[in-house]
């Protein structure tokens, strides 16, 4: 695993030994459940680092979650990205989500053998969520136009600047975008990582102040 600490440690210097060693050990703890309970495809379990952990910190290129602020990972699958987020921002508080109670269970555990105190993760849905949260985060769960309904009245409204939904997204967005009506940004991740899987690699991010504004939901 010194392939994840050499990777990550190259595009994150600041990162301390102990979130070094967390990441390392997450990579352990994937490829031991994987072999039990398939969280990510089997013949992509070799890029785990770039793929999947790497993939996952990108939304850590485009907004540095304040300290004690709260985060909702929704459709975390087997815990991406929020567990790799959740090691780079120690002070703030996770919840992952998802609608598949075995892949709840890895994050469960994964969660515990990291000793993640700010982690929580729950077999539910979204819109079934009561609480509310200063950020939203996902991973191409679905197209934008179903995704915000879901997760619309999640947030605190607090007025933070960079609060709103970070979606990890891929390929041609401009249809989806449109189709969202939806004001995004779109940051291309090609521009922090040199990895050819990150060419068409995107963070979506939707800013709750103008959405609101202007959204006609």
């Amino acid at each position: 695993m010194t392939a994840i600490r050499t990777l990550l440690s190259g595009y994150f210097p600041a990162l301390t030994e102990d979130q070094l060693q967390k990441y390392e050990h997450m990579g352990e703890l994937y490829k031991e459940w994987n072999q039990k309970i398939n969280v990510i495809s089997r013949k992509d379990m070799d890029q785990l680092g770039v793929h999947h952990i790497l993939h996952s910190l990108g939304i850590a290129k485009v907004v540095q979650f304040p300290e004690h602020t709260a985060v909702m990972d929704v459709g975390t699958g087997g815990g991406l990205p929020g567990l790799p987020l959740a090691v780079m921002f120690p002070e703030v508080k996770f919840h992952l989500v998802d609608s598949i109670g075995k892949k709840i269970h890895v994050v469960q555990e994964i969660a515990r053998e990291l000793h993640l105190q700010n982690v929580t993760a729950s077999h539910t849905r979204a819109e079934q969520v009561r609480d509310k949260y200063d950020f939203v985060v996902s991973r191409a769960v679905t197209r934008l136009a179903n995704f915000w309904p879901w997760i619309m009245n999640s947030f605190k409204k607090t007025g933070l600047p960079e609060e709103g939904l970070y979606y990890l997204k891929g390929g041609d967005l401009e249809e989806e975008i449109a189709e969202s009506g939806l004001i995004t940004k779109a940051y291309n991740l090609s521009d922090y990582f040199t990895e050819d899987f990150f060419e068409t690699k995107k963070v979506v991010y939707v800013p709750l102040k103008e959405t609101r504004k202007t959204s006609k939901r």
